[in-house]
């Protein structure tokens, strides 16, 4: 039933883009420095999908300024859930989602967390601890509720599709799960898993944890090959109309399934990584030659 598929040479190495040429053929002539900032900033960000329409989670406050914290969490308390995130953070660091539990106290991770160490994490937020030491400024969102098709392969956390365009038009994709070690991330970097994408088929393929190649995921053992992607056909379309709302012609768009809003994006990327090849068995290079033809 469950298979380990080891063939991790299948990949040919031509056919792989790595840091420099993704730098000097990719990012570099199709992203204007001057434009980082509506990716790297997620207030910016949210901004330019609010006004072109583009579905993403609703945002509840903007806080700039540690005497701003606790009038916009007079307002945000309101809710049972949230994602407090910051601005210019990356790689889901300093990100932190908080929900009331059955008694009404607020939850991180399963445990009870104080409203003075929530006020302790958005002041270290607006310090810049969470990117590089530069002030920041902490968004404070709607709490996506993942699809139960994501609870079929692993219960916890929030996977997102990561979907690779260039020229408005998407390249490759890839399911981003989180695992036991990654503590509810789905990063890569962070101990979660890739799980590659039939771009055309709208299916899963296989699971890549940094390492191995699987065809199911890792802890749930839940079999992904050919698994029908949900939405497949709306998550194609917006991340091309996302891409278009952008001055920016290679991104890595990130996409969330709600299960009552359906698709919605999470955030994009100005330098996507490169792991999504590994994930795919299938080089960028190849890829962008097979669109040109």
């Amino acid at each position: 039933m469950f298979s380990r598929i080891l063939d991790i040479k299948s990949i040919k190495k031509s056919s792989v883009i790595g840091l420099n040429e993704r730098n000097i053929k990719l990012i570099y002539p199709n992203n204007a420095k001057k434009h980082y900032p509506l990716a790297d900033d997620k207030v910016l960000t949210k901004e330019i999908l609010h006004q072109y329409n583009i579905p993403c989670a609703e945002t509840y406050a903007v806080i700039e300024y540690n005497s701003d914290i606790k009038k916009a969490w007079e307002y945000c308390k309101k809710f049972t859930a949230m994602a407090i995130k910051p601005a210019n953070g990356c790689g889901g660091g300093g990100i932190k989602i908080i929900k009331k539990d059955l008694d009404n106290n607020w939850t991180s991770s399963g445990k009870v967390i104080s409203e003075r160490e929530i006020f302790q994490h958005m002041a270290a937020t607006i310090m810049g601890f969470f990117s590089l030491g530069s002030h920041d400024r902490v968004l404070i969102e709607e709490c996506i509720e993942p699809d139960p098709f994501f609870s079929k392969i692993y219960p916890a956390g929030v996977p997102d599709f990561r979907i690779i365009t260039l020229d408005h038009q998407p390249l490759m994709g890839m399911l981003r799960m989180p695992t036991d070690r990654s503590d509810g991330k789905a990063n890569l970097h962070q101990n979660g898993v890739g799980i590659g994408v039939d771009m055309q088929k709208g299916t899963l393929t296989q699971v890549y944890d940094g390492n191995n190649y699987y065809s199911y995921h890792p802890d749930s053992k839940f079999v992904v090959q050919d698994v029908p992607i949900p939405y497949w056909k709306e998550i194609l379309e917006i991340s091309v109309a996302t891409a278009k709302a952008f001055p920016l012609n290679y991104l890595g768009v990130d996409i969330v399934i709600d299960k009552n809003k359906g698709p919605q994006i999470m955030e994009i990327n100005v330098r996507p990584g490169l792991g999504i090849q590994l994930v795919n068995k299938q080089g960028l290079k190849e890829t962008i030659q097979k669109k040109n033809k």
